[in-house]
């Protein structure tokens, strides 16, 4: 346990900014595994409406530095590939 004051609140503060990035986190992950199970099924129309709403939770979380702005690029750029990859 921390010693000094300003610590103290440093931690209480650490605890409380983990809760709110993690629940990004899994906003973000349950968006994209919801288009994903989506494509898996064949149902690319509505993986497609359901795109907005994944680019929403990815840059969200980008927006809270809970992920680096490659790895958001990256998901965005996957999830697209993938729903294009099914309709071929």
């Amino acid at each position: 346990m921390p010693n000094l004051q300003a610590s103290k609140k440093s931690l209480r503060a650490d605890r409380k900014k983990t809760v709110f990035n993690q629940r990004k986190k899994v906003l973000m992950k349950k968006a994209i595994k919801k288009v994903r199970d989506l494509t898996i099924a064949g149902d690319v129309k509505e993986a497609q409406e359901n795109l907005p709403a994944a680019y929403e939770a990815i840059d969200k979380a980008l927006k809270r530095k809970v992920i680096k702005k490659n790895t958001a690029a990256r998901k965005k750029s996957r999830l697209v590939g993938a729903i294009k990859r099914v309709q071929e």
